[in-house]
This record gives structure tokens, C-alpha cells and sequence, in this order.
């Protein structure tokens, strides 16, 4: 019974200790990932420091570099709580073990003044012997035999409960110190968390100082983005426009031929019938069928023209199933502008995809399978639109394309480097279904 107890125990400790190692390592994770994205912020933000003229750029990457530094904060919350709870349980193990390994003491040495007791071999003669009949003689024997083994598992038990309870305090001395350095950590993000937002405090004060040259940098900027947004645009309308007409062409063609099938059909009944005519014989049933025949085989057609051929309807559906997972346009990045409407001042406008902060001269990769249908170029930068059946993808401010219009491109394939806007390196990226743009979000992988 004891023996269950302790395997049941010894599962269970193997079990919650796997669980916590998973949840710390994914916390662990989760804030070095927050550390590599502030760090790039950071990086950028340095290069810019000497810059007199404020740009969004760097506004968006030193806002989003705070709000990073609030989240890494929040992590190690998360993970000085989780501590606790290791703690609390581990405490609780070892007050458990202690009195289990007092409890098998106890037992063992109740067993040891009853071996002294009758150690010699006359004693355990006697006890045999004193037997009522042989039965209870060859019993006795047998409890003088397990009693033995007994004794040996229960000193096994003794020393495999005092070395988890070792184990358990070793770990426990761990727990505390890896609390005490959380705290040390916590309290100095928190330093830098108020330096940064003195910071921030100082460049809010320096846009209002240059608020007018500020907006029209604004205005002027998202002009130009909202121009290149509408070439894009156009150029996924004529995408649809083509496809549109070849499903037309392709419908006009089968409708043909669906007319002609009709026709022959008509000739060969009425041929059937004069046959039958003049021959003096009943017009036969199976002469209407053609007819029925050609009248099936009327053309399909489909409002969804970018999808109207197998390859792109199956390019289509594999883009969509691969909502939440698509590999990020660059390697290592920050959104530092998000999707949808956004407010500088009194001005609004839209966001029609993410906004992302990268280093300088990042690589930048094709999310999916699919088809370069343009390679624009707009104010000396580049942006490139690709095709994955009735979705589009499109990626902004290119330095430099190693792509042209009519390629195919595979999945993280490189398809360009990165530009600075006001020196800081940025892309723009944009997924759109048919004209309708999506928020990109909602289709990258978490990172």
C-alpha cells in the first residue's frame, strides 16, 4: 500500500514538475522574444537621436518600444506569480515528505527492536516450533521470510523519500533565488520603463514646438501612401478585369459550343422523324434525346473570376487555410503601426495593411506560394503585388526587388531588401481578398 503511495507521489511530482518547466520556458521565451523586438527598436531609435526634425517613424517605434517594455513587465508578473505558486506546492511537498520520512522511521525502527528481539536463531526456532500443526508452522517460516524482505524494502523507502525530499529542497532554494533575481529584473525594467517615458514626455513636448511642420509631414506622407494605395488598387481591379474576361471568353466559347451541341441534336431528331416518316414507321422516342443531352450541358459559371481555373481555386483555399500561420514578410520585425483608422491631431486616415519596423537592409520574403503580377516604383521606392488566386499580397518601401512582373515565387522566398523612412527601416504590408483589404494580424503566425 505505502509502495502505491509513493509511486503515486513520485508521478505526480514527474508530472507537475514537466508542466511548470513547459509554462516557465514558455514565459522565458515569450519575454526574450520582447527583448530581441525592443532591442531592434532601440537600434533604430539610436541611429535617429541626433535627427532635429521628428518623424512618425520614430514617434510609432518609441510608443511601441514603451509598450513592449509595459508587456515585458507584465511577463515577468506572470512569471514572479507562477514562482510563487512552485513554491507554495514545493513547500507544501516538502512538509509532506518530512512527515512521511518520520512516519517510515518510526515503522522501520518498531521493526528493528522487534528483529533484536528475536535475532537468534533459537528464538526462531521456538516461534516455529511452538506452531499448533505444520500449516501454521510453514506460515510462520513465511513470515519470518517476508518480514525480512520487508525490512529491506522499508529502509529502500526511507532513503528514496529522503533524497525527493533533498531533491525537493534543493529545488525549493532554487525557486527563491530565481524569485529574488525576478524581482531585481522587474525593478529595473521598471527604471528603464520611467526613463522612457520621460523621454516620450520630452518628445510630445518637442511636436508641439514643431506641431505645423509635424502635420504637414503627416499630411504629405499618408497623400503619398494613399496614392500608392490606390495604384495598388487599380492594379488588383485589372488583375480581376482579365480574369473576368477570359471566364467571359471561356463562357461565350462553351455557350457555343453548348448551341452547336443543340443544333446537331435538332438535325439528327428531325432527321429521325422524316425517317420514320417516309418509311411509314413511329417517330422513336430515343430520337428527343440528344436534345435533352445538349441542354445539359450548359456552361458553368462563377462570379468569382480570380478563382474560375482548378490552380487558382486550389491556391486560393490553401492561402485561407493557412489563416493565423503565414510566415512573417521579414525575419525579425515590430508592428509599430497597426490596421484600420488611426488619429494624428484633427487628421484621420486609414491603415489598409501593418506598418513594420525591421533592421536595416532586412530581407524581405514572399508569405506565400504565388504569381509577381506588378513591380511598382513610387518616389524612388519599390512595392511589389503577388498573386495567391483571389488574394493579394503587397509589400511597401522596397529598397531594392530581385523579382519581376509574371515570376513565380514560393513561400519565404526572398523577393527584395527593405527601405528607411527617415531613416528607420520599415515595410509596409498589406493582404488584400479580391479589393477588400484584410488586416494582416489576424493572417501572420504569433510569434
Amino acid at each position: 500500500m505505502k509502495l502505491n503511495k509513493l509511486l503515486f507521489l513520485f508521478l505526480f511530482l514527474l508530472s507537475a514538475n514537466f508542466a511548470v518547466a513547459q509554462n516557465s520556458s514558455e514565459l522565458k521565451r515569450k519575454k526574450e522574444a520582447i527583448q530581441r523586438e525592443i532591442e531592434l527598436l532601440q537600434r533604430n531609435l539610436t541611429k535617429t537621436a541626433k535627427n532635429k526634425k521628428l518623424t512618425q517613424s520614430q514617434i510609432n517605434a518609441l510608443n511601441t518600444k514603451i509598450s513592449l517594455m509595459q508587456e515585458k513587465i507584465s511577463v515577468i508578473n506572470s512569471e514572479i506569480k507562477h514562482l510563487d505558486n512552485q513554491i507554495h506546492e514545493n513547500t507544501n511537498t516538502v512538509i509532506n515528505l518530512k512527515g512521511q520520512l518520520s512516519q517510515l522511521k518510526k515503522e522501520y525502527a518498531g521493526m528493528i527492536r522487534f528483529a533484536q528481539r528475536n535475532q537468534n536463531a533459537y528464538d526462531k526456532m521456538m516461534f516455529v516450533f511452538a506452531a499448533s500443526d505444520f500449516n501454521q508452522a510453514y506460515k510462520r517460516i513465511k513470515y519470518l521470510q517476508q518480514f525480512g524482505q520487508y525490512r529491506k524494502k522499508q529502509a529502500g523507502y526511507i532513503q528514496g523519500t529522503q533524497k525527493d525530499l533533498n531533491y525537493k529542497i534543493v529545488v525549493l532554494d532554487k525557486n527563491l533565488k530565481q524569485k529574488s533575481s525576478l524581482l531585481h529584473e522587474q525593478e529595473t525594467e521598471k527604471d528603464k520603463l520611467g526613463k522612457n517615458k520621460n523621454e516620450q514626455a520630452q518628445v510630445l513636448n518637442k511636436i508641439s514646438k514643431q506641431e505645423k511642420q509635424y502635420k504637414q509631414d503627416i499630411v504629405a506622407r499618408k497623400k503619398q501612401q494613399a496614392q500608392i494605395d490606390r495604384n495598388i488598387r487599380a492594379a488588383i481591379a485589372r488583375e480581376i478585369a482579365i480574369a473576368k474576361k477570359k471566364a467571359e471568353e471561356e463562357a461565350r466559347a462553351a455557350e457555343r459550343a453548348r448551341l452547336a451541341a443543340i443544333a446537331a441534336a435538332e438535325r439528327a431528331r428531325a432527321a429521325a422523324v422524316a425517317k420514320a416518316k417516309a418509311e411509314n414507321k413511329p417517330v422513336p422516342v430515343a430520337a428527343a434525346a440528344p436534345v435533352a443531352k445538349a441542354k445539359a450541358a450548359t456552361a458553368n459559371s462563377s462570379n468569382n473570376y480570380l478563382t474560375a481555373t482548378p490552380e487558382a481555386a486550389r491556391l486560393s483555399a490553401a492561402f485561407e487555410s493557412n489563416r493565423g500561420s503565414l510566415p512573417w514578410p521579414v525575419a525579425a520585425g515590430t508592428t509599430t503601426e497597426s490596421f484600420g483608422k488611426h488619429k494624428e491631431g484633427q487628421a484621420s486616415y486609414d491603415n489598409a495593411g501593418i506598418t513594420i519596423q525591421t533592421a536595416e537592409g532586412a530581407a524581405v520574403r514572399a508569405v506565400f506560394n504565388g504569381k509577381v503580377t506588378k513591380v511598382g516604383n513610387a518616389l524612388g521606392r519599390y512595392y511589389v503585388l503577388i498573386k495567391h488566386g483571389q488574394f493579394f499580397t503587397v509589400y511597401q518601401n522596397l529598397k531594392s526587388v530581385s523579382v519581376g512582373q509574371g515570376d513565380d515565387v514560393s513561400t519565404k522566398q526572398s523577393i527584395g531588401s527593405v527601405a528607411s523612412s527617415g531613416d528607420i527601416p520599415e515595410l509596409q504590408f498589406q493582404i488584400y481578398r479580391g479589393t477588400v483589404a484584410q488586416n494582416p494580424a489576424g493572417w501572420l503566425s504569433a510569434k
